[in-house]
Parts: structure tokens; C-alpha cells; sequence
């Protein structure tokens, strides 16, 4: 049985997948476990020269990759192209982490006692990916783990079915042993009982998610029934605080490519933008227009900055937040509320505290202009949320920007850049609502791998009894 996702824009079929049910998922576990034997047992070199392979074979795909997401995800030509190229960066750096999972040998108290940490394969590693990133996200949740010589699960997205299917195509051609890279396509209403299945899996020994912060939950306590270990990356409401000093154009060009990179939906995107008082009134000016410039269109005509949301669930959720924001004397500086998917880029003025614009997250095209009165106010505002992914601060004072960044409860910062900024071999995860655990680089490691404290005795041993 397949399952068939359509083109937010026009209501065509993008792509059909096998709806696999619950009851299939023991067998690609098994499928999972035998293949982890065979690959755990190859050395780090053998698993570098298969991951440099599957690079090649994801740029290969490049025109199939953009035809997918822009017919799944509304996604534009060059969202999709920036997907990709940090995507095999990605499987590059994996490639190069393989000999870099090391241990150490700790010095003990017992006489001719060797002690060793050592970081060995976990098993087979399920990885939940969304739709917004698809690319990044659905490699990001495989590489590092298959550097680590574990075997793969990728729970696809329904949303973008074909564009993750791609994905293991790439990899499958690379060459890794059967049943190391495994794909599962679901319909929609099958979901939760997939994901469970998955979950309660003997052989699969931990989860990473990237999604909401609602299903990241319940994720996180299916996996904690059975005792397995999560990485959980999810919301966020990333602040972009303007501070007195800040070189207003760096900050108006970074706010506008945080706030409507993909319209709005990475999980990094700029959600609040808080401006003290003294440049307010400046930095608004310059960023409206700067917004008003910004032109949704049709993705598939390449014409505009901006494409089309995923769904229509966005365009009335979205709505929504600017509707209650304006009800409370807000202001709409530039765009406004949409009746379909080509949203415009909207920034609302003047947003409190009692706005639902001011807390929850809107995942599209809006961003919320909040005024505070000096250094201290804005940090307590950028603190006023559950979340805490991505953050930024803009200031000609690096010394105070770094002592700012300090005091924001977040997984990420940067002084005068945007919040939307990832790499492949940095940390990257939030705390509070955004979630736990870090993708990237030698943090990766630490996700993806069991340390084991083995010791070797080389003298004859003495014993009380």
C-alpha cells in the first residue's frame, strides 16, 4: 500500500511512498541488527572511504533533490541547493570523525592495573527527520551515528517522503553492508504507532528527533519506558537582541535572513527581534522596508526570496498569532495575514508579553519587534521563554556582546550574526523546551558511541579474601 503526499501549492501529487504499518518495524530492526554486526567490525578507514562515497552520491542527486523538495515542502530552488551542499559537508565531516573516536587510558590506584575508557558502537540507531530541512536534517540524523559504526533507521518525514528516500538512495549506493541503512515511509495517521514500534525495538538501542517540542515529549517517554537514551533538537523562539551600539544594517540584513530564511521555518529562525529603546525607532524603519522588499512567489518560477509554507495548517496558525498580536494594539509594520500558502514576510511592532506572538512559536514567515530599555532588559526578555536553541546579539562592543551572549540561556549564540548559522562540526542542540543532547562534530561522538571502562591486570593479584 502506498501513500501520497501533495504539492502545497497546487494540490498535485508530489510523491507516493510504501505506508509500512507498525507490525513491519520488527523486521527491519532485525534486518538493522544483523547489518551493525558487520559494520561495527570494520575499521575506521574502511567506514571513512563507503561515507566519502555516499557524498559523491548525494551531489550526484542534486536536480532530484530540488525537484523533491520544491514539489513536497513549497521549499525554494536555493534552500533546497543550500541543503545539499551543507548536507555532504556533513558526510564529509563523519568521514573524517571516523578515526577520531578515540578513548584514554586513566591512571589507577591498583598496581599493574592498565584502565581504559574506550568509545564503542551503541547498536542500531533510530533518527526521526522533519520537513523543513530535509536534507540536512535526515543526513544529520544517519552520518555521524554510521561514522560511529552503528547501524541506521531513518524514520522519513510524511511530508517529504521522496526527498528522505533520496537520501538512502545516496547512501545505499555508496556501498554500506546489507541492512546498515534503513528506510521507513508511513502515512500520516500511522505515525505514532510507527515511531512506538521503532522505539520499543530490542535491537534499537537509542533515538535522535528533530521536530516539535509536543511530539519531542512524547518521544522522550516512550524512549524513557524502555530505558533508551535520547537527542532530542526541537522549538525554539530564537531572540536577536539590537543593542544600542549595534551597526543597524548588519543587524536589519542578519533579523531578515533569520526571520525569513525558508519562510520562516528552521528551527533557528529569528522569532523575536528585541531592540532597546535608543535604536528602536531606527532599526524598525530600516527593517520594514527591508521586509516590504522581500517578495513571495511561486518556487517553482525561481523569481522571488520567499516560497510557498508547507501547509495550510501554517497559513491559519500564523494568521492567528498576528490576529491576537493586533487585537492587543500591536502593529503591522510590514505584510500582513495571508488566505493560502505564498505567505509574505509580516513583521509586527510592539509586541508584549500577552501576546500569543510574544511566546509561541510561529514556524512561518512573522517576526515579533520587541522594545526593551537597556542591556539587562533585553537579556531578561530574551530569557522570557521556554525555549533556548539559537540566539544573537549585535553590538560594537564584543567584549560586552560576549558577556551578553553569556548570560542567555541558550545552546547557541552568536555576536553580530544571525541565528540561523550551523556548520558541520560544531555542537548544535538546545536546552529547556528546544530539547538536549548535541549534533556535530566531536559532540557527535559522545551521542553515538558507549563508553566502556575496561581494565587490564599485568600483576598477579592480592586480595583480602
Amino acid at each position: 500500500m502506498q501513500f501520497t503526499r501533495l504539492n502545497p501549492l497546487t494540490g498535485e501529487v508530489a510523491s507516493s511512498a510504501p505506508a509500512m504499518k507498525a507490525a513491519d518495524m520488527p523486521a527491519i530492526a532485525a534486518a538493522a541488527a544483523a547489518g551493525f554486526a558487520v559494520w561495527a567490525a570494520q575499521g575506521p578507514n574502511a567506514r571513512r572511504a563507503v561515507l566519502m562515497k555516499a557524498a559523491i552520491a548525494l551531489e550526484a542527486r542534486r536536480d532530484d533533490f530540488v525537484a523533491a523538495m520544491m514539489a513536497e515542502t513549497g521549499s525554494t530552488a536555493g534552500w533546497a541547493m543550500f541543503n545539499l551542499g551543507l548536507s555532504v559537508s556533513m558526510v564529509r565531516e563523519a568521514a573524517a570523525l571516523t578515526t577520531q573516536i578515540s578513548g584514554e587510558v586513566i591512571p589507577s590506584d591498583k598496581p599493574g592495573c592498565l584502565a581504559m575508557a574506550l568509545k564503542e558502537p551503541v547498536g542500531v540507531i533510530l533518527g526521526i527527520a522533519p520537513w523543513n530541512a530535509p536534507i540536512i536534517l535526515g543526513v544529520r540524523a544517519i552520518a555521524v551515528p554510521l561514522a560511529c559504526g552503528n547501524a541506521v533507521i531513518l524514520k522519513a518525514s510524511e511530508m517529504c517522503p521522496r526527498t528522505h528516500g533520496l537520501i538512502i538512495e545516496a547512501f545505499a549506493e555508496a556501498g554500506f553492508p546489507d541492512g546498515v541503512v534503513n528506510l521507513v515511509t508511513n502515512a500520516p495517521e500511522d505515525a505514532g504507532d510507527v515511531v512506538g514500534a521503532l522505539i520499543d525495538a530490542p535491537e534499537v538501542k537509542r533515538i535522535n528527533f528533530t521536530g516539535s517540542t509536543n511530539v519531542g515529549r512524547i518521544i522522550a517517554t516512550r524512549a524513557a519506558e524502555n530505558l533508551k537514551p535520547c537527542l532530542l533538537e526541537l522549538g525554539g523562539k530564537a531572540p536577536l537582541l539590537v543593542l544600542a551600539d549595534a551597526d543597524l544594517d548588519e543587524a536589519v540584513k542578519a533579523a531578515a535572513f533569520g526571520a525569513f530564511m525558508n519562510q520562516g521555518q528552521i528551527c533557528m529562525s529569528t522569532e523575536r527581534i528585541i531592540v532597546v529603546d535608543d535604536v528602536a525607532d531606527a532599526f524598525v524603519d530600516r527593517f520594514a522596508a527591508k521586509a516590504r522588499g522581500m517578495a513571495t512567489g511561486d518556487p517553482r518560477e525561481g523569481k522571488t526570496p520567499l516560497g510557498a509554507v508547507v501547509d495550510q495548517k501554517t497559513v491559519l496558525h500564523v494568521n492567528a498569532l498576528i490576529e491576537n498580536a493586533l487585537s492587543m494594539d500591536a502593529r503591522v509594520i510590514a505584510g500582513g495575514t495571508a488566505d493560502n500558502v505564498l505567505m509574505p514576510a509580516t513583521v509586527v511592532d510592539h509586541v508584549t508579553a500577552d501576546m500569543m506572538l510574544y511566546r509561541d512559536e510561529s514556524f512561518g514567515p512573522v517576526v515579533a519587534i520587541i522594545r526593551a530599555r537597556d542591556d539587562d532588559h533585553a537579556v531578561e526578555l530574551a530569557n522570557d521563554s521556554h525555549y533556548g536553541l539559537s540566539a544573537a546579539v549585535f553590538t560594537r562592543d564584543v567584549a560586552n556582546g560576549l558577556r551578553i551572549a553569556r548570560r542567555i540561556r541558550s545552546g547557541i549564540c552568536h555576536v553580530n550574526g544571525p541565528t540561523v548559522h550551523d556548520e558541520a562540526q560544531m555542537p548544535f542542540g538546545g536546552v529547556g523546551a528546544s530539547g538536549y543532547g548535541r549534533f556535530g562534530g566531536r559532540q557527535g561522538i559522545d551521542s553515538f558511541t558507549e563508553t566502556r571502562w575496561i581494565t587490564v591486570e599485568t600483576l598477579p593479584g592480592h586480595f583480602p579474601i
